[in-house]
């Protein structure tokens, strides 16, 4: 198996998960939440060094790396640990006729974290800190590309004291993958990545099992501009949405809708906005996109701007103003498009990279027609000053998030999900607890009658 567990090994550490488990239900979430604090203070005496390690491993720039644990990640487990307690709280039902009535979030036990390569440190924490201060144990295999990264965790959860076998990184093939699904001694798996990944998943997980699966998938998430709407500044905004991280972000804005009335000046803003990004290796500070993650993502992106090209579509970018590397054929030059329309992949299929189509409306309905044209529905935005207006066009949208004048941003207070083909369940949020622990209802009467 060479650097690769075995079935054995990783049962193994299955069973020591389930021992630490056992004992770990039986702490306080007050005790939960100091040890996942105490996790952040030993993961940031590493975090230069990791941050360069996660750069190396898949290619986005150090900044945006650093950025991982100093933002999103932190932010994440302190807001789950600060609510830890009323989302677990005891529902007490009133008495009825001297019988007490409880219902208790219980936890499910041994937590299977599947987790993806492009955000490697906040794909997991979603589902790491919830299941932590639920009292459950965690495994996580992650990607191939970062599966260092889940050694950096275990490695900052074993020197903030946790017991042994409370958080376990485990490198496995599919195949052993498959076999740990298959022990029926997991309580809960949650996966993100490709929709064909999350269907395999899933029915692994039904083939032995009836629990909870969490499924984080693709997503094309569409941005809508209203008449009036300051065109320049949504443009900048709606850049870092489709480009940051080399657009390899679920949520990253994938397509946009503009209204004819401010079509020509928004489109000149955007292209002008994305000119100013440089290409180069992402461990030069000056690098705003590094590279995509390997060549099958590159060719994705080269074969979609191909295709749109010879569908008619006219190409906004020139990339001659853009310096790019030949050290590999993972960088790609951020493409932007107009004249385009849904027949066409890069406003049909997830892109996943620096590739954005823009294509103008007349009417709010055509709008929303166009945003909800997609087998996704991960999040969408409106961009508009008239805010009830905006929240109107948010009803409408079929999508788990909807933002208005904000885009590529996850809140921990807020549910995680997404429908359609982007996937099931829900992360982060007192809901975010639910999917980590089971309901368990006590009926208690005081006397025999």
């Amino acid at each position: 198996a060479g650097r690769y567990d075995d079935a054995a090994a990783a049962l193994e550490r299955v069973a020591a998960a389930e021992a630490a488990q056992r004992a770990w239900r039986q702490t306080s979430i007050a005790e939960r939440s100091a040890l996942l604090l105490r996790m952040l203070d030993r993961y940031a005496e590493h975090a230069e060094a990791n941050a360069e390690a996660i750069t190396r491993m898949m290619g986005k720039p150090l900044a945006q790396a650093k950025g991982e644990f100093a933002g999103g990640f932190s932010q994440r487990t302190r807001h789950l640990c600060a609510v830890a307690e009323h989302a677990l709280r005891d529902l007490e039902i009133a008495q009825d006729d001297g019988i007490r009535r409880t219902i208790r979030r219980e936890p499910v036990g041994v937590v299977l974290n599947i987790a993806a390569w492009n955000y490697p440190l906040l794909v997991p924490i979603n589902v790491v800190a919830a299941a932590i201060l639920a009292g459950d144990a965690v495994i996580l295999k992650h990607a191939e590309q970062t599966a260092l990264v889940a050694d950096q965790l275990e490695r900052a959860f074993a020197e903030a004291g946790a017991p042994e076998g409370l958080f376990t990184a485990l490198h496995v093939d599919h195949a052993v993958a498959a076999e740990v699904i298959d022990s029926r001694r997991l309580g809960f798996v949650a996966f993100t990545g490709s929709v064909r990944g999350g269907r395999e998943v899933y029915r692994q997980v039904a083939q032995q099992n009836f629990i909870g699966v969490g499924l984080e998938l693709g997503g094309k998430d569409p941005a809508v501009v209203l008449e009036g709407a300051p065109a320049a500044k949504v443009a900048a905004h709606l850049v870092d949405g489709a480009f940051y991280n080399a657009g390899q972000s679920c949520c990253a804005v994938e397509r946009i809708y503009v209204h004819r009335s401010l079509y020509a000046e928004f489109v000149e803003a955007y292209v002008a906005a994305v000119h100013d990004y440089v290409v180069g290796d992402p461990l030069d500070p000056a690098t705003t996109l590094g590279p995509l993650v390997n060549g099958a993502a590159a060719r994705r992106i080269r074969d979609q701007a191909a295709e749109a090209l010879a569908k008619g579509a006219r190409k906004l970018s020139n990339d001659g103003r853009f310096t790019v590397p030949d050290a590999s054929d993972c960088y790609v030059a951020p493409q932007v498009f107009d004249n385009v329309d849904h027949s066409m992949a890069v406003m049909r299929e997830e892109s996943f990279g620096p590739i954005i189509g823009i294509m103008p409306f007349d009417s709010e309905d055509e709008a929303v027609a166009l945003a909800n044209d997609s087998q996704f529905g991960l999040t969408a935005s409106v961009w508009t000053e008239d805010a009830e207006r905006g929240a109107a066009i948010a009803e409408r949208l079929d999508a788990g998030t909807v933002f208005q004048n904000r885009c590529d941003y996850l809140d921990p207070a807020l549910a995680w999900t997404g429908i359609k083909d982007s996937g099931h369940g829900a992360s982060l949020s007192e809901l975010g607890f639910h999917s980590v622990t089971r309901p368990k209802s006590y009926h208690l009467r005081a006397a025999i009658p």
